[in-house]
């Protein structure tokens, strides 16, 4: 039987993407999907459009236009911009009905193709979003009826809550976190066409994506976003010992 593959696009400013990359890819390997990392977006994007094909595409990363001007030293090695062969790659992946698993700083990335804001269902916007610093913050599940996150109690990680992002109307959030007083969506899902899109706004470092409860839930989404069947996601788990269920 044929192992479902993953492309993993990370890489950017202001975080460990070389670890936390890897905990993402040893965490699929459990469930059998081979994952490919890469941090050369031009690359994969080439690549996929001359016929690669993946099962599931994960962004983890941060690469963006850059534009603010506290990015202008940082800008000539991390600043992107997202050219037709991207969009189309990415549109052409999710037209065949191949998984998207967005983690953490992917709202932040692409941003001068506003159809990926779309795509997700939530957007940075620069003049609103932020977040404080990692701190110890609690993850409330709120109540929707859904395999990611079926049978997960509220739990407490130490990461960055993003606040204040451009959210679609549509987005039905199944973990919230608040900030100032207001819940913040951290997980959702949505469909594009025949496509199955999963977010994860948590994931800042490789200690929160190692947080049994935080590792399920990224677990679980990346074998929804792959179409496996309900049962199978929610009985999946990350025991605190490290072990996969």
């Amino acid at each position: 039987m044929t192992r479902p593959t993953n492309l993993l696009l990370t890489g950017g400013h202001a975080h460990d993407f070389a670890a936390t990359a890897q905990v993402v890819a040893d965490l699929l390997a459990t469930k059998g999907v081979t994952t490919e990392i890469t941090q050369s977006l031009e690359d994969a994007f080439a690549r996929m459009t001359a016929g690669a094909r993946f099962d599931l595409l994960t962004v983890a990363a941060v690469r963006f236009r850059m534009l603010p001007e506290r990015y202008a030293p940082l800008r000539g090695a991390f600043a992107f911009e997202m050219d037709s062969t991207g969009r189309r790659a990415i549109l052409d992946h999710l037209g065949r009905g191949g998984g998207l698993l967005a983690l953490h700083t992917a709202p932040i990335c692409f941003d001068d193709w506003p159809e990926w804001g779309a795509i997700l269902g939530a957007a940075w916007d620069w003049d609103r979003s932020g977040h404080p610093p990692p701190l110890p913050s609690l993850v409330s599940m709120t109540g929707e009826a859904h395999p990611v996150t079926d049978g997960i109690d509220d739990f407490e990680v130490v990461d960055e809550i993003y606040h204040s992002l451009t959210v679609e109307p549509d987005v039905t959030p199944l973990a919230v976190s608040a900030y100032e007083g207001r819940p913040q969506p951290l997980v959702w899902t949505r469909t594009r066409g025949p496509a199955r899109v999963a977010v994860d706004l948590l994931g800042h470092s490789r200690a929160s994506l190692e947080h049994p409860v935080h590792a399920t839930i990224v677990l679980r989404a990346a074998l929804w976003a792959l179409g496996r069947g309900d049962a199978e996601v929610s009985r999946s788990w990350v025991a605190p010992t490290g072990r996969h269920a």
